[in-house]
């Protein structure tokens, strides 16, 4: 090989390293902004978590993320814009209770809820108070159990819809409890407001952040909280397993990515967020709302997942919880 030729190979050569280390500067992740994906309207909690995690996020991982709601048909419509995205974690999903059974809501889902996901961590939890009208006339768990014993199907609680936690939570009542309870889901939450101070339904599984004042005032009685200690604050609530119901139950909120995306990518993710979780001013708002902080590793998150639609998902095919 002569000089010149030899000359000409090392500037070939160090150009090709040089365009490489570029283009792998280009690719370190992220290099561009993130989509948060909110598969339901905004202004709810789950849209208000995910709006206090995106500003949080966008300061750790130093390019924006940004929430897109995406509501429509329970859930499905913004889950399966993340199940079909790129796995690059550009994508991800904000999600909660509903994620996970909604096979058996839709037999014809376009994606597996379970399979098509890598979850990247639980964010928070929150338990569910059994909430009445003092005109049903009991003071207690155990005197709410007798009475729906006593008179099968005779008394009712709303939901915000099929599926929905709300539903899940009063479902998973009634069967731990051993009762009969009608069903009645809503559309809108201030429907449920106005018809349980009516009487016209009669009770309600809610987290603790849903109707505090109207608790405190006295308009509606809190009989119990599906957590192992009793409810302090915003109102006192004694646990349900105290009472002789062994029922334990939350809603959890959390964040999912495709099911491809690479896992140093996802246990960045993972990291970041708990980042934000730990941080006092998100606690404290996340703690204002009724929801208790939490973290999961990324095969712990998934594992949890699973064993959350094996749960449910036998609960909501039978012909009590429908």
């Amino acid at each position: 090989m002569n000089k010149i030729t030899l000359l000409i190979s090392r500037v070939v050569l160090l150009f090709l390293c040089s365009a490489g280390g570029f283009l792998f500067a280009q690719d370190k992740y992220p290099s561009r902004a993130i989509n948060l994906v909110v598969p339901l309207s905004p202004g709810i909690t789950l849209d208000a978590i995910g709006r206090l995690y995106a500003e949080k996020l966008t300061k750790i991982l130093g390019q924006p993320v940004v929430v897109v709601n995406r509501p429509g048909a329970g859930g499905i419509i913004g889950a399966q814009s993340v199940a079909s995205a790129v796995p690059d974690g550009y994508t991800l999903l904000m999600t909660n209770t509903g994620h996970v059974i909604l096979p058996v809501l839709n037999k014809n889902l376009p994606f597996d809820p379970i399979k098509d996901f890598k979850g990247i961590t639980l964010i928070a939890d929150t338990p569910s108070v059994v909430i009445i009208n003092p005109a049903l006339g009991v003071q207690n768990l155990k005197e709410f159990v007798a009475l729906a014993k006593a008179k099968p199907g005779s008394i009712n609680y709303a939901s915000a819809g099929i599926g929905t936690p709300t539903h899940v939570a009063g479902a998973y009542f009634a069967q731990q409890a051993g009762i009969n309870l009608v069903h009645v889901p809503y559309k809108l939450s201030a429907d449920i407001v106005s018809d349980l101070l009516a009487s016209r339904v009669q009770s309600v599984f809610a987290p603790p952040a849903y109707l505090p004042a109207m608790i405190k005032d006295g308009r509606l009685k809190a009989l119990a909280i599906s957590s192992t200690a009793d409810l302090q604050d915003p109102f006192y609530a004694p646990n349900a397993k105290s009472q002789g119901v062994d029922y334990i139950n939350s809603t959890w909120y959390g964040i999912l990515a495709p099911s491809k995306t690479p896992v140093d990518v996802l246990e960045m993710l993972r990291k970041a967020v708990n980042t934000v979780t730990e941080d006092p001013e998100v606690k404290a708002k996340l703690l204002l709302q009724g929801l208790n902080p939490n973290g999961l590793s990324l095969a712990g998150f998934d594992v949890f997942l699973a064993k959350e639609a094996d749960r449910i998902t036998p609960l909501l095919k039978s012909a009590d919880a429908n």
